[in-house]
């Protein structure tokens, strides 16, 4: 039995998807905080059992019975540590053979503001005595390509990150390595995903613009001015600030990985910059 926790979200989805490919549905729980978010999922035989990261009771009944359990780490950024904290002590309860945990590139050396709640939850998982994998993945495409309206009005993506190389890959990239770390005899404990082929926001404007047809330049930024920016049309300031910081980090190399685990690991190449803006435009 494997449980997914936040299984409505764009990345659980995915994994499940990848999940039902080689396993039966009736040997995967879905762990949500809205069941009635997850009636396709329910609908396709998948266990539907409602958990909320912040209520303990909860994650115990959704846990009973399981073998490994992914912990997909919590959107809420600045709760996350105690969260994540709450759900390794009910996998701990229920005895898991394994936890796997979605964590982010390099954490223990990353440049990213984002990776100390990472840091924290990895080392909680240590401390748990528990069989772990830590998935570390790197950046989404879709943090850039479900952005794309504003790129193409104003002819112009905005950011801080300088010449930094991002090693992107698709949701579905990484779904399906936790999907193939979960099914596997012997998961390593420490995985560093991310895209086979890096690129600047400065190629990822030529992109857009070869296949738009449009204009598109890339405007480099300070990152306080960039923050500001995001906050001048409607981000909050929190995740504006996250997203500047991220970006600030990618510049000092902190979203770019060589290492090509992510491709070994699914069996197959990573989803292209290309393949990406292609998909985006024809949504």
């Amino acid at each position: 039995m494997i449980v997914i926790t936040g299984a409505t979200g764009k990345l659980g989805q995915h994994v499940i998807a990848s999940l039902l490919k080689s396993i039966p549905a009736g040997n995967i729980i879905a762990a949500v905080r809205n069941p009635a978010k997850a009636a396709s999922l329910a609908a396709q035989g998948v266990q539907v059992r409602q958990a909320d990261y912040n209520d303990g009771a909860s994650l115990d009944a959704a846990f009973q019975g399981a073998t490994k359990i992914l912990l997909i780490s919590s959107s809420e950024v600045g709760q996350r540590a105690q969260q994540h904290q709450n759900v390794i002590e009910a996998a701990r309860r229920a005895g898991v053979a394994l936890l796997a945990y979605t964590s982010v590139l390099r954490a223990d050396t990353s440049p990213l503001g984002l990776a100390a709640e990472h840091v924290v939850t990895e080392a909680a998982i240590r401390a748990s005595g528990l069989p772990y994998s830590f998935l570390r993945n790197g950046w989404y495409l879709e943090n850039h390509t479900e952005h794309l309206a504003p790129v193409l009005e104003h002819g112009v993506v905005l950011g801080a990150a300088q010449q930094g190389r991002f090693s992107s890959a698709a949701r579905a990239d990484y779904a399906a390595a936790a999907a193939a770390v979960l099914t596997a005899q012997q998961p390593q404990a420490i995985y560093e995903l991310a895209g086979d082929h890096g690129f600047t926001l400065t190629d990822y404007a030529a992109e857009v613009a070869r296949q738009s047809g449009k204009g598109i330049v890339y405007k480099d930024m300070p990152q306080a001015d960039f923050k500001a920016a995001l906050v001048g049309v409607g981000v909050p300031e929190g995740f504006a600030d996250l997203l500047a910081d991220s970006d600030a980090g990618a510049a000092q190399g902190g979203l770019e990985e060589n290492g090509k685990q992510l491709s070994t690991l699914i069996g197959r190449p990573t989803t292209t910059l290309a393949e990406a803006v292609k998909a985006a435009l024809v949504k």
